[in-house]
């Protein structure tokens, strides 16, 4: 069995996959690193002497790592992700909560701009719920510049991870990725605008991959049906 797992993992959360895989009837257990798995699912050359960076914002943590000649050579790693940003969305929407913060205009104040990305605001949301103050049923309007307002603190944080881990690469690949560029993985790089946002911070090119939310284990597929020759890129 292979897992995949986050390169944040402790010894102690590694023991313990590993002993439930087991406890699963796995006779033998093999770990990779996600951000690894996303590269090689991503199709990207890691084997290569090219810089090949990936971010994989998952729904516990961010991942973000510079790969070649089949190493990770810069890597950064958060316990921020989706469920943080949902978790902020939900607080952030609860009638009361939201309009004694903001008052009752429900209007933000960036409009359709994320620091310096501009971005559609047409959609809006309808929020139902009862209102923490009056108790009583209440209706929002949830504007998308309002939302980003909520979630700059966990999007500003993956920011920042990706700005260390591109500090933190060796300057002989800057080249590769100014060209190769940043290649987003997980649900939480499907957050609409991040790959501007992250392209502006950066001055890299930023790609979406074709498949986001099955990258990872699409590339854990692939170590599988080619395991001896990436015996190397598992966790000893």
């Amino acid at each position: 069995m292979l897992i995949c797992v986050p390169s944040a993992i402790t010894a102690v959360e590694r023991r313990a996959v590993e002993e439930a895989a087991r406890a699963a009837g796995a006779n033998s257990v093999s770990l990779i690193e996600q951000p690894t798995a996303a590269a090689i699912g991503a199709g990207l050359p890691i084997h290569q002497p090219l810089g090949n960076m990936v971010c994989d914002i998952g729904g516990g943590t961010t991942e973000t790592a510079v790969i070649s000649l089949g190493g990770v050579v810069a890597l950064e790693a958060i316990r921020v992700g989706s469920f943080d940003i949902d978790a902020t969305i939900q607080a952030y929407v609860a009638p009361g909560v939201r309009h004694r913060h903001r008052g009752t205009d429900g209007r933000g104040d960036q409009g359709g701009d994320w620091f310096g990305v501009a971005l559609d605001d047409s959609v809006k949301a309808e929020v139902r719920g009862r209102d923490l103050m009056s108790g009583l049923p209440k209706t929002v309007i949830l504007a998308p510049e309002e939302v980003r307002e909520a979630i700059e603190e966990q999007v500003g944080a993956i920011v920042d991870a990706v700005l260390r881990c591109l500090g933190s690469a060796p300057p002989e690949l800057s080249q590769d990725l100014l060209t190769q560029g940043l290649h987003l993985v997980g649900g939480g790089g499907m957050l609409k605008g991040l790959d501007r946002r992250l392209s502006e911070e950066t001055g890299l090119p930023v790609k979406l991959v074709e498949a986001p939310l099955e990258c990872v284990v699409m590339g854990a597929g692939k170590c599988i049906e080619n395991f001896d020759a990436v015996h190397d890129l598992l966790l000893s």
